[in-house]
């Protein structure tokens, strides 16, 4: 019970949720690209021949698990549910694209850099540290 109320337990307030709602909507998006070709997306096989391109072997593993963690994790953060774990598995998969896909562009968005998945990283690790906040799920699993 412990683990349990350690991962969902949270007193933090509002900002956590003016974090979460739109995060989680941008990951679902960027996830469905992945996974559905939505939004102008590739697709799961167009996504595997991307990530194979880029070293991440194999490419539909990778790229069922980063859309998967996207969609999903973009979801969960959306309705506070699992929130500190949601946040974990979308910021690596952050941390995975800042080190394979655009370190080598710089830091600018209009490079091809890494500030975009740098911002998303930066918002995951707070929603790691302080959970859902108000207006969420884990908040109600808790009470």
């Amino acid at each position: 019970m412990t683990l349990y109320k350690t991962l969902l337990q949270s007193n933090a307030g509002i900002a956590q949720l003016l974090l979460r709602l739109p995060v989680g909507i941008i990951f679902m998006a960027h996830g469905s690209q992945k996974l559905f070709g939505w939004f102008g997306g590739y697709g799961l096989h167009g996504t595997a021949k991307f990530m194979a391109s880029v070293g991440l072997e194999p490419g539909l593993l990778m790229a069922t698990l980063s859309g998967s963690a996207e969609f999903f994790g973009g979801l969960l953060l959306f309705l506070g549910l699992l929130t500190r774990p949601a946040a974990f598995f979308t910021g690596f998969t952050m941390l995975v694209a800042i080190f394979s896909v655009h370190i080598s562009h710089g830091l600018f968005l209009s490079n091809g850099g890494f500030e975009y998945a740098l911002a998303l990283l930066a918002v995951c690790a707070s929603l790691i540290v302080s959970g859902s906040g108000c207006l969420a799920i884990d908040r109600y699993l808790t009470k």
